[in-house]
């Protein structure tokens, strides 16, 4: 099993990126998708997550309006759709797979798999 995640990188405050997670190994279908971030002396948190079946999806509330999370079934792709960046944004990213598909867990432990994350920094 392996995700990959991509599309970190430096930009401005206000700018945007789209992180890219790309799942093999697993049957998409069957797991629940989601990004977390860490920023350095922090915890690890939630950001987004989607569930493949039933299309439902969560934020936090710091990146309501900003972020969105979609997914590509034929690419077994989730992607991150970042916007109006903001230095707090600042973080490494990563994508986590939890076989749970019917939730989206905000509790890392409860998740499978893991991604080697991306490191997104917003400039002021």
């Amino acid at each position: 099993v392996q995700l990959q995640a991509s599309g970190g990188g430096l930009v401005q405050a206000g700018g945007s990126l789209r992180l890219s997670c790309a799942a093999s190994g697993i049957t998409f279908s069957r797991y629940t998708i989601t990004w977390f971030r860490q920023a350095p002396g922090k915890e690890r948190e939630f950001v987004a997550g989607i569930t493949w079946n039933l299309g439902d999806f969560d934020y936090i509330d710091s990146v309501k309006g900003r972020f969105t999370i979609s997914r590509d079934n034929a690419k077994n792709t989730v992607y991150l759709q970042m916007n109006s960046l903001k230095p707090e944004d600042t973080a490494v990213y990563y994508c986590a797979a939890d076989n749970a598909w019917f939730r989206i867990s905000r509790v890392a432990a409860q998740y499978d798999y893991w991604g080697q994350g991306t490191l997104v920094t917003v400039s002021s």
